[in-house]
């Protein structure tokens, strides 16, 4: 069978998988410990928050409305969370360096110019909305809007949901002060830490619905092994 996916890049597709899984939940259960978001460089119970996630949380001090406190799961979740978000950044630069080495992001992501003209974009933003199975490519070749996103991600979201994080450790504000003063804060870097992981983890359900449509067992098989099925 023909190959479809290059080694590097299916093995940090997996290991982003994993790291993906463990970051979403030691961060919900982090989230739980204080569920409310503030900007600036402070918040407590004190002062009025910029929103409020209405669930109930995990520290009897945090005011939520309900009257009943979450297990604290505080503790695992921070070095799970800590651990994962090494994996998912050394991963990630190995990624691209092997991306950019290999020509994989101009051959198979970086768009023509022509594909960058409004009808295209705009064709292809209609077969996504409709859920058509065109929507999903081919098994040789990302869509327009597949590779934009793709783009956006590894590039845009990903480097901002590391640096968010990382602007909320004193051991790096300490030797690089700018790294959270840009953000405003460490309370805005942990809301803007927030938003970035919300949108990555709808890029992710979008991704789920798109396998589905495309054939999941074929497009994750080919994931594993690196080849696409040929039809006869």
């Amino acid at each position: 069978m023909p190959r479809r996916h290059q080694g590097s890049v299916r093995a940090t597709h997996w290991l982003t998988t994993l790291a993906f899984v463990a970051l979403l939940v030691s961060g919900v259960e982090i989230l739980l410990s204080h569920p409310r978001f503030y900007w600036g460089e402070t918040g407590n119970v004190e002062e009025t928050p910029l929103f409020t996630i209405p669930v109930p949380a995990s520290r009897s001090t945090v005011p939520t409305g309900y009257d009943y406190v979450l297990p604290d799961q505080n503790g695992w979740s921070r070095y799970l969370h800590f651990q994962s978000a090494w994996l998912l950044g050394v991963t990630g630069l190995v990624y691209v360096v092997a991306g950019i080495g290999s020509g994989h992001f101009r051959r198979n992501l970086w768009p023509a110019s022509a594909e960058l003209r409004w009808p295209a974009l705009r064709h292809t933003i209609a077969q996504h909305v409709r859920l058509s199975s065109a929507s999903a490519g081919d098994k040789w070749s990302y869509n327009l809007l597949q590779r934009i996103t793709y783009l956006l991600v590894i590039f845009v979201l990903v480097p901002c949901v590391i640096w968010t994080g990382l602007a909320m450790s004193p051991g790096v504000t300490s030797v690089w002060p700018a790294t959270v003063t840009l953000l405003s804060g460490k309370q805005s870097a942990r809301t803007l830490h927030f938003a970035v992981s919300v949108a990555l983890t709808l890029f992710v359900l979008a991704h789920l619905v798109m396998l589905v449509l495309a054939g999941f067992t074929a497009r994750v098989r080919a994931m594993i092994t690196g080849h696409a099925e040929v039809r006869s």
